[in-house]
């Protein structure tokens, strides 16, 4: 696996140098590495954070979340993309897929279906639909995800149709996925999922989103649907000054055939503010409600109560290398965080400190 998966890299490698010799020049190489070191001050025995976090997950020690290498084919009505990827944020995310499929980031492909009109379909694995947070710490406000973002599809795999306006103000979305984050169907599942996007942009200083999941994620013998969508709005007050607010609800129905569901919530908010065009800092409030832990398992009686709130600081050390620290807090309302002692407490901090690099 490990010789193909650099068969591949050196595949895209190559065609990158042969498209820089086209006048045109319709494929572009791009890549990005986030290498991080992160401290629970729990300090959890087997040096791995909580259960319910994917991304930056490993403590206390130096390691590699996310680094890949892209490929971008793109004229006026074809276009393509594959990204091959290794790193802790793979491992986590990727654990239930087969073989190289595990190092595969993004592998698309999109046609223009419209001479007059900027209607796209595209099929294959691609990022989430669904948020405001994705795994390239560069394009977040924060180094860590909110639990929300952890715990809703970094990818999909699947199929969509798009369209969006001359003026860019409105983008709508028509999906067919695999499943709740996955390249290949679950065994025994022989149902699709449906999704939607529709995103308004009136202005530049604002965007407002909306998302949805509608599908089975588990054998069809034992089918539970799941119902999430996902609000989100991005409001730039100023240069210095933006927010951005999201609300995730879910509801799955508690066993097959069921009329009772188990309902999940979650608000995010996040300020940034940006004193100079190199430094940047930001401040995020959140809270995840799963009483009945459809979402996220925690044995307790209250399932998964948890407020938190985190502090970032951004300094932009060249053009394409960022240097980002984070200190977090999570409070539960049951014990539920281990301490290496061998005790469950109900508070969590932890301290992150990353740079990245991006071509």
């Amino acid at each position: 696996m490990v010789s193909l998966f650099l068969r591949l890299i050196c595949l895209i490698l190559a065609a990158g140098l042969a498209a820089q010799e086209s006048s045109e020049k319709p494929l572009k190489i791009s890549g990005f590495t986030e290498i991080y070191y992160q401290y629970d001050f729990n300090n959890p025995e087997r040096n791995t954070r909580p259960g319910f976090i994917y991304s930056h997950h490993r403590n206390n020690e130096i390691n590699i979340n996310l680094a890949f290498i892209k490929a971008g084919y793109e004229t006026e009505n074809l276009r393509a993309n594959l990204a091959l990827a290794t790193g802790t944020y793979m491992n986590a995310n990727y654990a239930e897929e087969q073989g190289v499929l595990k190092n595969v980031y993004e592998a698309n492909i999109g046609f223009k279906i419209s001479k007059s009109k900027n209607i796209w379909i595209d099929a294959g694995v691609f990022p989430s639909h669904i948020g405001f947070e994705s795994a390239v710490v560069k394009d977040n406000w924060t180094l860590t995800r909110s639990i929300a973002a952890e715990n809703s599809p970094y990818f999909e795999t699947g199929a969509k149709i798009t369209y969006s306006t001359d003026n860019g103000k409105w983008l709508m979305s028509a999906l067919v996925v695999n499943g709740w984050q996955r390249i290949q169907q679950v065994d025994g599942n022989s149902r699709p999922s449906f999704g939607h996007q529709l995103t308004f942009i009136p202005n530049e200083k604002l965007t407002i989103n909306s998302s949805s999941f509608i599908g089975n994620d588990r054998p069809d013998s034992i089918r539970q649907m799941r119902y999430f969508h996902n609000l989100y709005g991005i409001y730039k007050m100023s240069d210095k000054w933006a927010v951005r607010a999201g609300f995730d609800i879910g509801a799955e129905q508690k066993y097959r055939h069921s009329s009772s569901y188990n309902i999940w919530y979650t608000p995010v908010l996040i300020a940034q503010y940006s004193p100079t065009d190199k430094l940047r800092f930001a401040a995020r409030g959140e809270y995840y409600h799963d009483k009945n832990q459809a979402k996220i398992v925690t044995g307790t009686k209250n399932g998964f109560e948890t407020l938190g709130y985190s502090l970032n600081w951004d300094y932009q050390i060249l053009p394409n290398l960022l240097w980002r620290t984070e200190l977090r807090h999570l409070r539960s309302r049951d014990a539920i965080f281990p301490d290496r002692d061998g005790s469950v407490l109900r508070d969590s901090w932890s301290a992150a400190t990353s740079l990245s690099v991006y071509f």
